[in-house]
């Protein structure tokens, strides 16, 4: 189960090294010691030792007693549209479930523990159990074996994540057509053809790389069951609030990658990163950078708010709970209508029949983060692999073409 996420990082570090992005790269700054997590109004910190929750007291006696027995729990066989709060309730307990998995995916996918399904947004963790029988034991006996755990390596570049896009954008030159929008794709007799604002284009494959909705919009006409896939892929609106403080501004230590919340808190904002302490350069000098997320699958109304109402209620989550006093020195807000897909009940079957979209429309193909991950690496692994598919058939269109021709005479013979 671990071979996807491995894969997805190989692939990115080989774009990453072709690009001649390595000596840009950064990874996560030590000042990086623990996780935080919201308890009845105040942060929790929790080593990021492997035996943090263990030792933290973020969850209670009972709960770390519940989530170590789960190695006892006999590994069955889920429905594979079994949610994440299931799973966890199942595995570890309830607490660990509400208080840990919840605001988990409330962090990655902005969604909602009872609706985003565990094979389709941590395929890996749910291979565990199927493989060992439970996930505490896979791991202890990974470790025995010296192994490494299925898991992410967060890194990003000098001057940000944009680094990645402009490096690409850099090596493809003038092929790279910007600021030009696909208003509809026809079939033709040798491919495709788009109508875009800056004139038509002929193709004989087409990549399609959008979010859902607008996939399901252009490939309507050519592959109707993808369209229908696409289209019930949700993604609830979501805003984040960039705010930067004078660093004597703010009480907490900021040691950690940020803090996510439980939605059983009922708080406005969803969690937070702090920026500064993650990567160098994301703050002057005596500054810190934070950015609060609001909105998502929890609520959808909120992200939609005018942007200086949201500048407000991050202030407020931020006074809460890092004791961060006075006006911030920069405050941006940036909204998404559509923000990060959802992998709710069905996601399995909508992947698949997005995938048949060149058993539809031969030569039509779909990739993005609505498949198999939202990170940047999962992307890149899934935009890889839907590249290479594209150039299979390619490479094969002659052979195809031929193949087509002696059924239609055939059917002439007949």
């Amino acid at each position: 189960p671990s071979s996807v996420n491995m894969a997805a990082a190989a692939e990115l570090n080989h774009m990453v090294s072709d690009l001649g992005l390595n000596d840009a790269r950064v990874d996560l700054c030590r000042g990086v010691r623990r996780r935080y997590l919201t308890s009845r109004g105040r942060l929790n910190g929790i080593s990021i030792h492997p035996l943090g929750f263990l030792l933290s007291r973020y969850l209670s006696l009972r709960g770390r007693l519940r989530m170590v027995a789960e190695a006892l729990v006999p590994g069955g066989a889920p429905d594979p549209e079994e949610t994440v709060a299931a799973f966890g309730r199942r595995r570890f307990g309830a607490e660990f479930a509400d208080s840990v998995l919840d605001p988990l995916v409330g962090g990655i996918f902005a969604g909602d523990a009872s609706r985003v399904t565990m094979a389709a947004a941590f395929p890996a963790l749910a291979g565990l159990e199927r493989e060992y029988g439970s996930v505490i034991r896979a791991i202890v006996l990974s470790r025995i074996r010296g192994g490494t755990m299925p898991g992410r390596r967060i890194c990003s570049w000098q001057n940000g994540i944009g680094e990645l896009p402009r490096a690409l954008a850099a090596l493809l030159g003038q092929a790279l057509r910007t600021g030009v929008a696909v208003r509809r794709v026809e079939r033709t007799a040798k491919g495709f053809r788009l109508h875009t604002t800056g004139g038509t284009l002929d193709a004989a494959a087409v990549i399609v790389a959008t979010q859902p909705h607008v996939t399901a919009q252009l490939v309507a006409p050519l592959a109707p069951a993808a369209a229908a896939a696409a289209a019930g892929i949700a993604a609830p609106p979501l805003a984040v609030v960039f705010l930067g403080f004078p660093r004597g501004r703010i009480a907490h230590p900021l040691d950690g990658l940020g803090y996510l919340t439980p939605s059983g808190e009922g708080r406005k904002a969803s969690g937070a990163l702090f920026c500064s302490t993650m990567f160098p350069g994301r703050a002057p000098e005596g500054h810190a950078a934070i950015a609060v997320y609001i909105g998502g699958a929890r609520a959808p109304e909120l992200a939609q708010l005018p942007a200086q109402e949201l500048i407000g209620l991050a202030r407020s989550e931020l006074a809460d709970l890092l004791g961060a006093t006075g006006a911030p020195v920069v405050a941006r807000v940036r909204q998404w209508p559509c923000g990060l897909p959802q992998y709710e009940s069905g996601h399995g079957r909508a992947v698949a029949a997005l995938n048949n979209a060149n058993a539809e429309a031969p030569g039509l193909f779909a990739t993005g983060n609505y498949l198999r991950g939202v990170s940047v690496g999962a992307c890149v692994g899934q935009a890889m692999e839907t590249a290479k598919r594209a150039v299979d058939f390619l490479t094969t269109k002659p052979l195809q073409e031929a193949n087509v021709l002696l059924r239609f005479a055939g059917r002439g013979l007949e």
